[in-house]
């Protein structure tokens, strides 16, 4: 159920004068639907923007219920409200600061007790809190039998069942979270044990006393005293020296008592106390093994996990060729009836006869080149995503992934680099250092994207040959994991852990999986066929003046001479550097033609394909580097891939032509 539709009790449509202008936001830990319940409540009405001078993704969206007028905020996943890095931050200050009206703290009830060490910190920091449960199917399927009334009891805050895939109880958490902003709800105060509870009141004492003008709570900033969090540390010395000075003595004195550091000891006593709110509004009752436990066996198992694993990922890959391929070929059946320009208008009118063929060339090339690999591949991606199952692909390929000086983790956004290499170079984020981020990033601009994959179908695929554009993707593998080896020795430094959250096995919601393959969708066909169109009139109105022979004549002893192609795939590549699909639409535009077999052997579409499938990233691809880690290091990359592609290009040329 979406609530993005503006409505009264009455199911009459509202008009928004009589109901309120509120502030929601949402928190909580990753794979909890966090990210469900936003696209539920906000449906199409979002921003995704950057947090103002922070390089942290900030999601905004608008929602009108019952005639309030309500914006969603929804927060970056984190775990605790430390300073380890710049998500928890920005979470915690926006919640403690900007003051949303309602605080949505989306929890896995399967999992409820993990989920309450953050929801005790919510509470810490006095926040106008409701409580959603989301996932109680999985919690059910579990054995899990949660006491709403007992929770919302000793929590002091509203709980709310959901579950975000299907929309269930989405209207009433909205209603919940109404009441509390409007009512002005102040959460309850949870206790600590008593020698730590008197130290936190002492401290909290003197920090009134003072009157230091923060617009944290008290108790919150006692409490972050006593655990040494250095940016609190920092405002407080620079407001008293006095609080500062008596916090350190307090600090000192919980210590020596406890023998213990302090952030140690809170830290302990916050998951005792999810533990024992848990406890007391949990049963567990006998439940036979499920299916998802037998999957969670399989996919996990030191040796069997292994081939789930490979076969996750070869499946994405054989789906989305055959599936394109076949099509590609239905699309293909269906515009051949459309011929091009009349001859006596090309020669009557050559210029519009260009610009005609050019338009529907580039037409034609989306349509035929494009949609059909696109959509599967999304389409199945956001199943494996939403399942559960690309969290162990990556846990069984941690190993694998440290002979790359990475961990199992940065599988993720390489898989995710099959799409767009941007989007996954941005999602290295979650790589714990700047040298595996750089790592990964350096790995993703190898791996073939949408836009590279295109150019593997459009050319190999089709002409000749869906085992050779296989071929071609194991071999990208290779590549990656070979290159990888040595970007692993260039940059010194150790591998860190593998410390990531392994979701809950589910069946995705067909909503949500169409809704994230049509987001991802919609911003390439908005882009590729005005693109496609413009772009072929261009190149076809170059070449018809003969503008593009000189480039191509240049770069002919690369070209020609070493990689074994026409004298057309230097002007090929250099329109590449663009967008990737420009060496296929340029082809077709230049040629005139989609049936590139008729001006490329097998053997220079396979090599064309591979070096465009390994060189230089996009533009966009480069931006994206040189904004994330400087422009040394996206000068150094976009070297790397020039250079691994002339040369593994050229030696493919030799070796294929024994061969094709």
């Amino acid at each position: 159920m979406s609530c993005h539709s503006t409505s009264n009790s009455n199911g009459k449509a509202s008009n928004g004068k009589n109901g309120k202008q509120l502030t929601f936001a949402l928190a909580g830990n990753a794979n909890v639907g966090k990210s469900v319940i936003f696209n539920q409540l906000t449906g199409s009405n979002q921003i995704i923007g950057n947090w103002p001078g922070k390089t942290v993704d900030r999601a905004e969206g608008t929602l009108g219920f019952e005639g309030n007028e309500i914006k969603v905020i929804d927060l970056p996943c984190i775990y605790s409200f430390s300073t380890f890095s710049m998500e928890e931050l920005v979470s915690r200050d926006y919640v403690a600061l900007e003051k949303p009206d309602a605080v949505i703290n989306v929890v896995d009830a399967s999992v409820l007790e993990r989920n309450l060490f953050f929801t005790i910190q919510l509470l810490e920091m006095q926040a106008p809190l409701v409580l959603c449960l989301n996932q109680m199917d999985v919690a059910k399927n579990k054995g899990i039998i949660i006491n709403k009334e007992k929770l919302q009891e000793t929590l002091g805050v509203p709980v709310v069942f959901a579950v975000a895939t299907r929309g269930d109880g989405i209207y009433e958490l909205i209603g919940e979270a109404i009441k509390v902003a409007t009512h002005k709800s102040k959460s309850k105060h949870l206790k600590y044990k008593k020698d730590l509870e008197e130290k936190i009141e002492k401290l909290k004492q003197i920090i009134e006393k003072d009157n230091l003008q923060l617009q944290y709570p008290a108790r919150w900033i006692a409490i972050k005293l006593l655990e040494g969090d250095g940016e609190i540390t920092k405002i407080v010395s620079e407001k008293s020296k006095t609080v500062a000075d008596s916090a350190k003595a307090i600090a000192q004195e919980l210590e020596n008592n406890c023998q213990e550091k302090c952030f140690s000891i809170i830290a302990s006593e916050r998951y005792a106390l999810a533990s024992s709110i848990a406890a007391s509004a949990l049963q567990q009752s006998e439940i036979k093994k499920t299916f998802s436990d037998k999957l969670e066996w399989v996919t996990t198992h030191r040796v069997l996990g292994y081939f789930t694993s490979a076969g996750v990922i070869a499946g994405l890959l054989l789906w989305t060729f055959f599936v394109g391929n076949g099509l590609s070929s239905l699309i293909s059946s269906g515009l051949s009836f459309i011929k091009p320009v009349d001859p006596a208008l090309s020669a009557s009118q050559p210029i519009l006869a260009i610009i005609l063929n050019g338009v529907w060339g580039g037409f034609n090339a989306g349509l035929t080149l494009i949609i059909p690999f696109v959509i599967p591949f999304f389409l199945l991606l956001a199943f494996i995503e939403n399942s559960g199952i690309l969290t162990r692909v990556a846990f069984m390929m941690d190993s694998a992934m440290h002979k790359m000086g990475l961990h199992g983790k940065a599988l993720i956004p390489i898989i995710l680099g099959y799409g767009c290499s941007v989007p996954a170079i941005q999602a290295c984020k979650i790589m714990e250092t700047r040298r595996e981020r750089l790592l990964a990033a350096f790995s993703i601009t190898f791996a073939p994207c949408s836009a590279r994959t295109i150019v593997l179908f459009g050319m190999v695929g089709l002409f000749v040959g869906i085992q050779w554009a296989l071929l071609l993707y194991v071999v990208d593998i290779a590549i990656i994991f070979c290159l990888g080896r040595v970007a692993m020795k260039v940059l010194p430094g150790k591998s860190t852990g593998l410390i990531m959250e392994m979701s809950s096995f589910k069946m995705p919601s067909l909503k949500v999986v169409l809704k994230q393959t049509w987001t991802r969708t919609k911003s390439i066909i908005y882009l590729v066929f005005p693109i496609y169109i413009v772009g072929s009139v261009i190149v076809q109105v170059l070449y018809f003046y003969n503008v593009l022979t000189p480039f191509s004549n240049v770069l002919s002893p690369l070209t020609v001479m070493w990689l074994g192609l026409p004298v057309e795939a230097g002007v090929l590549l250099i329109l590449g550097v663009v967008r990737k699909e420009f060496v296929l639409l340029g082809a077709v535009a230049i040629f005139g033609t989609a049936n590139l077999a008729l001006h490329f052997s097998q053997v220079q579409l396979v090599v064309m394909a591979l070096v465009a499938m390994l060189y230089i990233p996009c533009v966009s691809t480069v931006a994206i580097l040189g904004k994330e880690f400087g422009w040394k290091a996206a000068a150094i990359i976009s070297l790397a891939n020039v250079a691994a592609a002339l040369l593994i290009g050229g030696l493919a040329f030799r070796l294929l032509s024994l061969f094709l």
